[in-house]
């Protein structure tokens, strides 16, 4: 029988002699594709504060759209945390709580969320999963067309400090990304309140202007002071294999998800590119 090592690509032989801090190395690994996984499925972020906050005159419609589209699309529904969150926030920080602490209240809180719009679409089949049952997304996907899980990664104690504060820097945005990315969906759609990016925050300046489409590069050169979606969202876009591509979109107008699954501009579209 051949030796173990014989049985090692060139790639496989070079990361067992060599370390994996040599940046050379490193590039190799890069040389073949990845693969997406689940390229049929739609990553749709519902935001937290900006319509789950809002209640049943936000809530009901949307998730009609949502149950209107599980006939012609996949879809992977992630939730935001919201204003709960924020209380949640404030109060730790007031108690002195680190980083990591902050993370672990701000996921119960998107936790409830997604819990809450579980249960609204139980008659529909559509089951709300947890970090360590997305083994079985495949399947959940294949038999009921749509899931619900919470946005926030599973950090945890494990979330990275951010340059400024103590606000966990990686939320319910960035979660979210993160699985359409890992899983190479056809799509990332965020559902905010909004018809998109502007230059300013449009409900405190009404003379902030509509951006329909815009790099991330761009964006950062902008320097804007605030964004529409997590900026940590940005810079992950630019290492991304798969998920190059971001769309916000206002939930709150009717058919414009139905509009962004079917492919349509609509929006603001960020890109990688």
């Amino acid at each position: 029988m051949p030796h173990a090592n014989e049985l090692l690509t060139e790639l496989g032989s070079a990361l067992v002699r060599g370390s994996l801090t040599d940046a050379s190395l490193l590039a190799q690994t890069s040389q073949s594709p990845s693969v997406p996984i689940l390229p049929e499925a739609n990553v749709v972020k519902v935001g937290g504060q900006s319509m789950i906050d809002r209640g049943k005159a936000a809530v009901f419609p949307l998730l009609d759209e949502l149950v209107d589209n599980l006939s012609r699309h996949q879809m992977i529904i992630g939730t935001g945390a919201g204003t709960r969150a924020r209380h949640a926030y404030s109060v730790g920080m007031d108690l002195g709580l680190p980083t990591g602490v902050l993370s672990v209240l701000g996921t119960f809180v998107s936790m409830q969320n997604a819990r809450m719009l579980h249960y609204l679409l139980a008659k529909h089949g559509i089951p709300f999963i947890e970090p360590i049952q997305f083994p079985q997304l495949p399947l959940y996907l294949a038999e009921r067309k749509a899931v619900i899980f919470f946005g926030m990664p599973p950090y945890t104690f494990w979330q990275q400090n951010p340059t400024v504060g103590r606000i966990p820097p990686h939320r319910t945005d960035t979660g979210s990304y993160l699985v359409s990315e890992c899983f190479g969906t056809r799509s990332m759609i965020y559902v905010k309140d909004e018809d998109g990016l502007y230059t300013a925050d449009p409900k405190k300046d009404k003379n902030a202007k509509f951006i329909p489409r815009i790099t991330t590069q761009e964006l950062k050169e902008k320097d804007l002071g605030d964004v529409v979606i997590e900026r940590a969202v940005l810079d992950l876009m630019e290492n991304a294999q798969h998920s190059r591509q971001v769309q916000i979109i206002n939930g709150l107008v009717p058919g414009n998800l139905t509009r962004a699954l079917a492919g349509e501009a609509v929006g603001t579209v960020i890109t990688a590119d």
